[in-house]
């Protein structure tokens, strides 16, 4: 979605409460306005018991702390000239066209500045700003909520948070930190892993001559309502030092999105919920702000699959099974 190819053509009008604008300025203002307060919207609507505090996690006290390790220039380097010389530039304008080009000259330098941000767990402004691109996903072209935000950042920050991301996905595997229920953004996971996982237990339970009942969970705007307060007690309690705990916090401070369309550019906005669309880090982040969910299943079985997820049982009659469902 970020080929440089994409078009986004804007609505030639746009609805804005109560009126109807055809103004290309105001429309990308008000396209920004409403894709960075989605989460917030959403998270008001949700009940008090819900947002308030995070969940008891789990006690591992076996897990050692995690500490990021020296980011090596040779990694560096094959990630630069793996980059795609097609996919956009971010508002840094740095295109990925140049960066794979010269990557042999510019490799050392930029590891360098991806363990100076370690040690100083500060991450570059410029690589905390999104580009966002509306797409029409179908409806009412008036109605702002029927696009879909499509997110460009920086390429090096993406190169330094494939980085950051082997390291801690490395991390929980070897821990086994993260629930096994989960088959999302995970090596040697996926959709059919977890189809395969409920199936094989519902035709177990239904050779046993068991009645089956599943409940399937959508969590709306579930990437964008992830609350960075919970998300970075979440790492600390998984073992992550207090450096690593800093440079995350660091990490989700000062994020800003502009909408970009028809060589127009929106104002800036402040991101102050939820993961970074069209990050590298965004879905193993998520991964671990949902991590608790399975201990809230109870008696039922549950399998999620990133943010969609089904709570399932079984039994000899058709009572059991949903009293089971319902506790």
């Amino acid at each position: 979605m970020e080929n440089k190819n994409t078009s986004s053509q804007l609505p030639t009008a746009l609805r804005i409460g109560n009126s109807v604008t055809t103004d290309k300025p105001t429309i990308i203002e008000n396209f920004n306005k409403h894709f960075s307060t989605a989460g917030h919207a959403f998270h008001l609507t949700t009940p008090t018991a819900f947002n308030s505090t995070a969940p008891p996690t789990a006690t591992r006290p076996s897990l050692p702390h995690f500490s990021f390790s020296q980011i090596h220039s040779a990694d560096v380097l094959k990630e630069l000239q793996n980059l795609d010389p097609y996919k956009s530039a971010g508002l840094d304008n740095l295109d990925p066209f140049f960066l794979k080009l010269s990557a042999e000259i510019i490799a050392t330098p930029i590891t360098s500045l991806f363990n100076l941000s370690f040690v100083s767990s500060e991450i570059p402004i410029d690589w905390k700003a999104a580009a966002v691109i509306p797409l029409f996903k179908g409806g009412d072209t008036l109605d702002p909520s029927c696009y879909r935000p499509i997110s460009i950042l920086p390429c090096l920050s993406k190169v330094f948070e494939s980085q950051v991301n082997k390291q801690i996905t490395d991390y929980f595997e070897s821990h086994r930190t993260l629930s096994a229920m989960q088959s999302g953004f995970r090596a040697g996971h996926g959709c059919t892993s977890a189809t395969l996982k409920v199936l094989n237990d519902i035709v177990t339970a239904i050779d046993k001559k068991h009645y089956c009942a599943a409940v399937f969970i959508d969590l709306a705007k579930a990437f964008d309502s992830v609350n960075h307060h919970i998300l970075i007690g979440r790492l600390s309690s998984l073992g992550f030092s207090n450096d690593c705990v800093a440079w995350f916090t660091n990490y989700f401070s000062d994020r800003v999105q502009c909408v970009k369309s028809e060589g127009l550019l929106s104002g800036p906005l402040a991101v102050s919920m939820g993961v970074p669309q069209g990050s590298i880090l965004g879905p193993t982040l998520f991964s671990v702000y949902i991590n608790d969910v399975a201990l809230a299943a109870g008696d039922s079985l549950i399998h999620l699959y990133a943010d969609d997820t089904i709570l399932y049982t079984s039994g000899p009659s058709l009572d059991t099974v949903l009293t089971t469902l319902q506790t």
